[in-house]
């Protein structure tokens, strides 16, 4: 917790963890500026027009997981309300659609495994480990494309023990929508921050922060300077080396290279009709689509009935695409749909009313999506959430310890968790 006489406190960025810390030191009493990069609140939840989708959709942080208490509690004070996902999981295996993708003969096996493990390895190293020969090669397949694509995680650096732990928690057990979506959220913390006297500065990308004799000076790449007594950091980790900072946090900054951080590319294409309902009857409650296609992950926006499909692709494959801009993103998608359906792309292009692709490594403010953990994590997140009597704090997702953090997976409760009790997030 801030130091009692800390009178003014800088708050970097504008994503749920900073609007949070924002929100909870104004209402202690201390007066708070927030330094905003972008020309609008809310980080890496990225509200876009209802124009151009029929609905308030999502290029960011779109569910939220698991019982979510902060959240939860959060959407009750802000008084909106969440859609509870229903319907049926699809896959494609071999080229064919199925209900449910089929229970590995080697899953007992499996849970046993993780349930003796003593250490911790990366998924790939227990894999290789625990479950090499060639007749796991479909549960290899199976983990790995998990890890990949629902935790943004490259297998040879995300933690086993924590997939355990978030498996054994039921992190994945319920999902559902902000009625309205995540952009409301962001609107209710950002009148409470005003409402409690905090300045909003937007369009200020920091540049460096001072500290000599207990004062801090924050510059920005604008040339603006702010002073204040602390300063409290919640950019995702990829930002923080582009940040001069004084020795001793740099050397705390090195931690952060210990702590995962996923890419993801997300696709949201609009057709005038739900046409794959009217291919396959059978689809009409389709909820997500698991495939072995380019863009492996799809979604609808079941029960609510909007013609939408959401593309999802995450991991470091993603790095295979990072040379293509959105329009080719695009066609990628359809290409991807096409060939899981067995359709010709130029038709799914004459259904097609919108479309949107964002990678969001590429994304100059974010680096990437959300974080995840390591054998190493927890020890670099000790690291970096320890103060040693300095005027710099570090939060914001990566370094949420709090129950349930298996992985970040952009919108469940690392988002704002850390921004109540900074500093030791979705």
């Amino acid at each position: 917790m801030a130091r009692p006489h800390a009178a003014h406190i800088v708050v970097i960025g504008a994503g749920a963890a900073g609007l949070m810390a924002a929100r909870e030191l104004g209402r202690a009493g201390k007066r708070v500026t927030i330094l905003e990069a972008r020309d609008r609140c809310g980080g890496r939840i990225h509200p876009l027009t209802a124009a151009e989708f029929g609905y308030q959709a999502e290029g960011g942080a779109e569910f939220v997981h698991g019982d979510a208490p902060i959240t939860h509690g959060l959407l009750r004070e802000a008084r909106l309300s969440v859609l509870p996902i229903h319907g049926t999981q699809w896959t494609v295996d071999d080229g064919r659609l199925s209900r449910q993708e089929s229970q590995d003969p080697h899953e007992a096996r499996l849970h046993k495994a993780l349930q003796e493990l003593k250490e911790d390895l990366t998924v790939a190293e227990f894999l290789r480990r625990y479950f090499a020969g060639p007749e796991y090669d479909r549960l290899r397949h199976s983990i790995e494309r998990m890890v990949e694509g629902y935790d943004a995680a490259d297998p040879e650096r995300a933690s086993i023990l924590a997939l355990r732990d978030e498996w054994m928690d039921g992190g994945r057990s319920t999902q559902a929508r902000i009625v309205g979506g995540y952009g409301a959220l962001v609107d209710f913390l950002t009148a409470e921050c005003r409402n409690d006297g905090a300045a909003i500065h937007l369009g200020s990308a920091v540049s460096a922060i001072e500290a000599t004799n207990g004062r801090v000076v924050v510059r920005c790449t604008s040339g603006d300077a702010h002073y204040c007594d602390i300063v409290i950091l919640t950019v995702p980790p990829p930002l923080l080396k582009e940040i001069v900072l004084p020795p001793a946090e740099r050397e705390r900054v090195a931690a952060a290279a210990n702590i995962g951080f996923g890419k993801v590319i997300k696709i949201l294409l609009r057709f005038e009709t739900r046409w794959w309902g009217d291919k396959r009857k059978d689809l009409a409650d389709l909820t997500f689509l698991l495939s072995d296609a380019r863009i492996p992950v799809w979604w609808t926006q079941h029960p609510a009935e909007h013609p939408v499909l959401t593309g999802w692709f995450g991991g470091p494959k993603t790095e295979t695409m990072a040379s293509l801009n959105e329009q080719e993103l695009i066609e990628a998608g359809l290409a991807s749909l096409a060939d899981i359906f067995d359709l010709d792309p130029k038709q799914l292009m004459r259904n097609l009313v919108a479309a949107r692709a964002i990678n969001w490594a590429h994304d100059p403010f974010a680096r990437g999506a959300y974080s995840y953990v390591t054998p190493a994590t927890r020890r670099a997140q000790s690291r970096l959430a320890s103060s040693e009597g300095g005027v710099i704090f570090f939060s914001g997702e990566a370094l949420y310890r709090g129950r349930g953090h298996g992985y970040g997976r952009g919108g469940a409760d690392q988002r704002t968790g850390d921004g109540a009790d900074y500093f030791g997030l979705g």
